[in-house]
């Protein structure tokens, strides 16, 4: 056994969603004694650090139920069963932003919430967008509004406790890293 693996000793599928499967696993710890863990099973996701030709962050705001309020946030959303994740995060810019990109360049990848879900998220970033001549149609029950900010703006907003997502953060701080080299 590894240093600190948890055994699986008994897992049950409780829950079948549109975007997660919620487990119930019994586990036997590292000490001998057993615990119950709840899992959040999710297909992953990507997002897009999207810059203008004039040097500005396109956010999304969307109202986000779990929370009961709107959030500035870098356009994302979660993969599709067996899709690329570079074709999805271009797929998000489109529904989200009405830009497209013809080049995306790695960021990152982590995990969202470790302590009981296994969703990954991957941060693609691209300075070449592109308005496109057609909107391109989103999920029907998404409502979003584009924002364009300088990275300053986008400070502020962080300091405003408008961005408060994990992306999103992650995001500003690896921009304000790249200019201050």
């Amino acid at each position: 056994m590894k240093k600190f693996e948890e055994k699986t000793i008994k897992s049950e599928q409780i829950f079948t969603g549109k975007i997660i499967k919620l487990q119930v696993d019994d586990v036997s710890l590292p000490n001998g004694e057993t615990s119950t863990r709840e899992i959040i099973k999710h297909p992953g996701a990507v997002a897009v650090i999207p810059i203008t030709k004039d040097n500005k962050i396109v956010f999304v705001e969307q109202y986000r139920k779990p929370l009961e309020k709107s959030l500035v946030e870098i356009p994302a959303g979660k993969l599709e069963e067996g899709e690329d994740p570079e074709t999805a995060a271009i797929r998000e810019l489109e529904e989200e932003t009405g830009y497209t990109t013809k080049a995306l360049s790695f960021v990152t990848s982590f995990y969202t919430s470790p302590g009981f879900a296994d969703e990954i998220i991957t941060i693609y970033i691209t300075d070449t967008i592109e308005k496109l001549s057609k909107q391109v149609a989103g999920d029907e029950d998404e409502f979003v509004e584009i924002i364009e900010l300088t990275l300053d703006e986008a400070k502020q907003y962080v300091e405003d406790g408008r961005i408060q997502d994990a992306k999103t953060n992650y995001a500003i701080l690896y921009l304000h890293a790249l200019e201050r080299r």
